[in-house]
């Protein structure tokens, strides 16, 4: 396993870009032209081999067995937030999606993470409302255009909360700035999020 290194954007943990020392303050490229609605976005682990094979068996393949420990990587590679996070969301599945997949990967993962940090979990009160197609192969416009709108909450759960969404792959992080902008007018205090793996 890979880790994601120390020298990376302080906003989106973009690895890419990154002509910068560790600890700098310099937003990457992509943060000052498109910034994303989520305060901070983390991940300990690239995306790529062994990784990407297991998250693939994960997600695709059936091995929801492979959650808790794929979660580990998370516990252990927990980073500093500038908001310390007192409710944790996974990233929700349309529930036709849901039913063919069996499981909701996120939420596998998010689990044991929030037992560690004995943070509480909420898989109910965010939900995707519309069936996207799978973001895979989509270009950056086409991701944030696919995502847009297409999720919904329940205010009174989420309002003046510090919330962390979990994923498993962050890539451009259209997913997670749908939904924390849709988080955010709701009334939640902060949002930031934490998947397994980043794509450089």
């Amino acid at each position: 396993m890979n880790p994601v290194p120390h020298a990376i954007c302080p906003h989106c943990g973009r690895m890419d870009d990154q002509p910068l020392s560790a600890g700098t303050s310099v937003l990457c490229r992509q943060c000052r032209t498109h910034p994303p609605v989520a305060s901070q976005m983390r991940a300990p682990l690239r995306y790529e081999e062994p990784t990407s094979t297991l998250i693939h068996q994960f997600k695709y393949e059936g091995y929801s067995a492979l959650g808790r420990p794929l979660a580990r990587f998370l516990i252990d590679g927990w980073p500093a937030w500038d908001n310390s996070p007192d409710l944790i969301m996974p990233i929700p599945l349309h529930p036709q999606r849901r039913r063919q997949r069996g499981y909701n990967q996120a939420e596998l993962l998010a689990r044991p993470l929030a037992e560690a940090m004995n943070v509480p979990m909420n898989t109910s009160a965010l939900r995707r409302t519309r069936h996207t197609v799978p973001q895979v192969g989509l270009g950056p416009e086409e991701r944030r255009h696919n995502v847009h709108g297409a999720f919904a909450v329940e205010p009174n759960a989420v309002r003046e909360h510090h919330i962390l969404l979990i994923d498993d792959v962050l890539t451009t992080g259209a997913t997670m700035s749908a939904a924390a902008e849709t988080l955010m007018a709701a009334g939640a205090a902060s949002v930031a999020a934490y998947c397994l793996a980043r794509v450089s």
